[in-house]
């Protein structure tokens, strides 16, 4: 199917799902045109339908509940419920039954189409993933907690970017909404508040790439000297059933971060279809323009596939598997598809700019 038309009928399945915001969503097909990357971010339903024809022997590999749309820029911080400052992953929108190798490929091939943003080479960044990945599994994983370990990363999670002054300025220029916000969502917001009955005034966001065009709504207050931030985030399935042609509307959020070795974020409830979060300075995600211009990326991405088995580690006797199948596997198998990945999506992408 070329990709334009699949476009058309992947947003006509979600509609079926969810509400889309219109405006929002011409957005996200003006941002698809601005570079590979944001494309890449955006089209998640394409990778979907088209990696297991173009990577067959990928395809085979052992099943986990995966996190579906990794890449490089879905890694962020939060504090757990000790005041931590906790790293990992942080969308799991299409989480998802999949081969392992679907979350190592997808994870490498952003951090090569993200060469604006990253220098190292394929070969090295594809190394570089892998032995986090099997650093994890022979050690069973361990969460990235950046207290007294792991301070070259808490540099690297917490820029100028996130100061707290330009955080709530960007949160003072949301537009306000007075109506037709669904009851569910309101419900959802007001229960992840620091106090009951607390007046809240609701925003609209626009945020995003792949979830772009989906409703999300932040209630904002003013509690005990300070603002305080919560978004709702309309959830549907995995376009992993749209592009299988699967029946059934399961969300798999709830579930991959209740068994993944992982810190919880406490102020993470998934709401009758609604993703709640708290938005902070140092509670969202890490964007490539906020890393240092000095830093080691090959310890970056190495701290990447790690988390990425922190996630699959969560699914029963998936070590032993993975494990197996690894060592069966002949060098330069993850470069490889990743060169066979990136041409494909390249070709979607001119596609649409021709358009």
């Amino acid at each position: 199917m070329r990709f334009e038309k699949s476009t058309r009928a992947y947003e006509r399945w979600l509609r079926r799902h969810i509400v889309l915001v219109n405006e929002d969503l011409d957005l996200k097909h003006t941002h698809m045109a601005e570079g590979i990357f944001p494309f890449f971010r955006a089209t998640f339903y394409r990778w979907a339908a088209t990696w297991s024809d173009l990577c067959p022997d990928l395809a085979a590999a052992p099943t986990v509940l995966a996190i579906g749309d990794l890449h490089v820029e879905n890694f962020g911080t939060w504090c757990d419920a000790d005041g931590r400052l906790i790293w990992g992953v942080n969308d799991f929108d299409e989480a998802y039954p999949l081969p392992y190798t679907n979350d190592l490929l997808r994870l490498a091939t952003s951090a090569h189409l993200a060469s604006a943003h990253l220098a190292i080479s394929m070969k090295d960044a594809c190394e570089a993933i892998l032995a986090g990945y099997g650093a994890a599994l022979d050690s069973g994983g361990e969460p990235f907690v950046l207290e007294e370990k792991h301070a070259w990363l808490h540099e690297a999670a917490t820029g100028h970017l996130r100061d707290p002054v330009a955080f709530w300025d960007r949160i003072g220029g949301l537009q306000p909404i007075s109506n037709g916000v669904p009851k569910t969502a309101r419900k959802a917001l007001a229960r992840m508040l620091p106090e009951r009955d607390l007046d809240f005034g609701i925003f609209h966001r626009s945020a995003g790439m792949g979830s772009l065009g989906r409703q999300r709504f932040v209630a904002v207050a003013n509690w005990r000297g300070g603002k305080v931030a919560r978004e709702a985030k309309a959830l549907a399935p995995s376009a992993c059933i749209f592009a299988t042609r699967g029946r059934g509307s399961a969300i798999h959020y709830a579930d991959i971060i209740a068994h993944a070795i992982r810190v919880p974020d406490p102020f993470v409830r998934v709401y009758d279809r609604w993703i709640v979060r708290r938005l902070a300075p140092h509670c969202t995600r890490v964007e490539l323009d906020a890393l240092p211009k000095v830093r080691d990326e090959k310890r970056l991405l190495y701290a990447m596939g790690f988390e990425t088995a922190n996630i699959h580690l969560g699914t029963a006797k998936a070590r032993k598997r993975i494990a197996g199948d690894l060592a069966r596997r002949k060098p330069g198998w993850l470069p490889n598809a990743v060169h066979t990945m990136a041409k494909a999506v390249q070709a979607d992408w001119q596609a649409w700019c021709k358009r």
